[in-house]
């Protein structure tokens, strides 16, 4: 095995300056533009054969081995998220209200390092390599698209291999677990209509908001009191709006949130009683619903043969490294989709540095990671491909 490690640390300005740059220049789902420009661009120096636009976007290249053998995808997301940066890093967003508040402008800039790496023993692999870029991975659906539109055709990937940066825990951590480990992800919007009227005059009015309240302590029960206490799910209502008086009861109130699982049969309850809950209460309290619920992703679920190979090769290449086994978390990710039909391992790389002030949860406006974790990350998944190809 190459030392992946030592040769990612040797092209750190190269990882951290793209880096760098896409922080500053950060685009929304399906708006990924310059980023892409800038991958292709990447992609073309080394002499990859580039396909772009897939899924808006979405840009895909291929590395040939000169042996014989399967085909292991890897995928980068590339999207940032419309969130107001405060973290006064010199490389701040120069886009108003955008940032990547989740590492994906670390996962692009990982991605073009392995490239490179892997580029450079195209000798040593047996098989090939398929690298994909994707678009509008929170919550816009770019992952279904990119395999809507035949990601995973031409060639048909063997394997497939996905990582996330992961500032829930430090650089020396790593995650990779067999199972179900992000979880399922659905929203949902409610409309509760009712009848407006005066404030002081309640009982001429039929009152959404009571009956939203209701709604929203009824559905908590569904995790609470129907689900299998060994199992787990979500249900969270985020946002809340009806009114603009007050003095005035509103003739709407309207709900949205999330629904979070990981076992199908849970999913599959859980979304049953939504409807019957939202239904039953506004119906008993005089008020009509509309429900609009919208997949967003199934759970990520780890090949164990795949997530063995990939703990054999983080355990060689970071022996120090807290090396996680065991691990899932109410997050979600639409690389579920192109697992969905390819045997797959998405791990997880430790970047927080708390005592560098690098310890922001994902999606807040001060979110920053350590950089450390690049290379580490980068070294990793290079090794990793590999390790799968000539295994």
């Amino acid at each position: 095995m190459p030392d992946f490690l030592s040769e990612a640390q040797a092209i750190f300005d190269y990882t951290r300056n793209l880096r760098r740059d896409f922080h500053r220049h950060p685009e929304l789902g399906f708006q990924e533009v310059r980023t892409a420009g800038i991958v292709t661009r990447e992609l073309n120096a080394l002499g990859l054969e580039v396909a772009s636009g897939i899924a808006e976007t979405g840009v895909v290249a291929m590395i040939e081995g000169e042996r014989p053998g399967p085909v292991v995808l890897l995928r980068f997301d590339m999207d940032a998220l419309p969130i107001e940066e405060e973290t006064g890093a010199e490389y701040a967003s120069q886009t108003l209200g955008v940032m990547h508040a989740c590492g994906h402008d670390g996962h692009t800039a990982i991605g073009l390092t392995v490239a490179r790496l892997l580029h450079a023993h195209q000798s040593e692999l047996a098989g090939s390599v398929k690298l994909v870029f994707q678009p509008a991975e929170e919550g816009l659906g770019g992952a279904k698209r990119m395999v809507e539109e035949g990601v995973l055709q031409n060639p048909r990937p063997d394997y497939s291999l996905a990582l996330h940066l992961w500032n829930e825990k430090p650089v020396g951590w790593i995650a990779a677990a067999a199972g179900p480990t992000m979880a399922a992800s659905e929203t949902f919007s409610v409309r509760i209509t009712g009848r407006g009227g005066h404030g002081a005059l309640p009982h001429t009015a039929v009152d959404p908001v009571v009956t939203a309240a209701q709604i929203i302590m009824a559905l908590q029960t569904i995790v609470a009191r129907n689900a299998d206490p060994v199992e787990t799910a979500v249900v969270s209502v985020t946002s809340v709006h009806g009114g603009s008086a007050h003095n005035v009861i509103p003739p709407y109130v309207d709900l949205d949130g999330t629904i979070r699982s990981f076992d199908p049969e849970i999913r599959a309850m859980v979304l049953r009683r939504f409807r019957e809950i939202v239904e039953g209460v506004a119906g008993a309290l005089g008020c009509s619903t509309e429900i609009v619920i919208d997949d967003i992703t199934l759970a990520v679920d780890n090949d164990p043969a795949l997530v063995e190979k990939v703990q054999n090769v983080a355990a060689k290449m970071f022996p120090d490294a807290n090396l996680m086994t065991e691990f899932q978390t109410m997050g979600s990710e639409d690389m579920a989709y192109m697992m969905d039909d390819i045997p797959g391992c998405y791990f997880l790389v430790g970047s927080a540095n708390p005592e560098k002030n690098l310890d922001a949860k994902h999606h807040h406006p001060k979110f920053d990671f350590d950089e450390a974790a690049l290379p580490r990350a980068a070294a990793l998944m290079a090794a990793a491909a590999l390790d799968v190809l000539n295994g």
